[in-house]
Formats: C-alpha cells, structure tokens, sequence
C-alpha cells in the first residue's frame, strides 16, 4: 500500500492470501475428492444447479486459498485425513494444478446448464465424476499427470516444482 515514515509498508500480503501448500497430504487430497465425487454424484441425481454452484465455488476457493476457506478441503484436511495416521506427502504444485482442472470442468458445467444445454453440463459433470473418482479411489491424480506432460514439454517451468523433477527431493 504505502510507506510509511520510516520506510515500512503496510497492507495485506497477497501472495500469503494466495497461497497453497507445498506439499500436500495426499490422503487429504484423495478424501477432498471422494467428497466432490459424493456432491456431484447427488447433483447429478437431483438435477439442481445449485449442487453445480457448490461444486465451482468449492473448486475456486481450493485453487485461489488452498485448503483454509474450502469446506471440504477443510473436513479433509483437519478432520478426515487425520484420523488415517501420518500424512503422506506429495508436492504441491501438481495439485493446485488439478484443482484448477476441476475448476475449468467444474465452472463450465455450470455455465452449460445456466446456458439451457443441460445434457452437456451433465456430461461434463461425469467427466469431473470420473477424474475426482481416479484420484480418489485409485491416487490416479489426472491433473497432476497433465502437469508433468506440461513440465516435461517445457510449458511449466522446471522451478514451479522442482520436487516434481527431482524424485530425491519428494519425500516417502
């Protein structure tokens, strides 16, 4: 914001509201996506838009502030995961990645079923199904496999995520 009198600042740190953690518990990643599997099988079911709404919000809060605002991210995070003993973990950036993939699918079903084309939204919410499925039920994380493809192609910098490249560095 601005200097103050003798050279300090104030305001808020942005890249803190913003940030996500690296590195993640797995187990709560996989449980975050056995809840979006629940709410948008039940979405799908009850046909209401509002289950779409949820479901988009939830994504953008996870991929803007990480676990500490998203509902669900928190059930996982500080209930959930653990009760499954040590946390495993993984790196960060690849699931941040994912969560702005099912924030893509997810807001484009909204908008498809705000659009009148319903059928489509309910396609594309079972494609969502079916990569929140892969993760949670298998630790297939779709997204982050996507992110590798983009790292190895040299369209994510190698430095975003340096524990991605280097298998020494990710822990057991």
């Amino acid at each position: 914001m601005s200097k103050l009198m003798h050279g300090q600042t104030t305001g808020i740190n942005w890249s803190a509201v913003f940030a996500f953690p690296n590195p993640v518990n797995e187990y709560a990643a996989r449980i975050t996506a056995g809840l979006v599997v629940l709410l948008a099988g039940a979405t799908m079911l009850s046909g209401s838009v509002w289950g779409l709404v949820v479901i988009a919000a939830g994504f953008w809060l996870r991929v803007l502030f990480g676990p500490r605002i998203s509902p669900l991210a928190l059930l996982s995070v500080k209930v959930l995961a653990p009760r499954l003993g040590s946390a495993r973990l993984v790196p960060g950036p690849p699931k941040r990645f994912a969560q702005g993939v099912g924030t893509v699918v997810s807001t484009t079903a909204l908008i498809l079923f705000l659009s009148g084309a319903a059928p489509a939204a309910w396609i594309t919410l079972a494609i969502l199904i079916a990569a929140a499925s892969l993760e949670a039920f298998a630790g297939f994380c779709l997204g982050c496999v996507i992110f590798g493809v983009l790292q190895r192609r040299g369209l994510i910098p190698e430095d975003i995520c340096e524990a991605c490249n280097n298998l020494q560095l990710r822990r057991p």
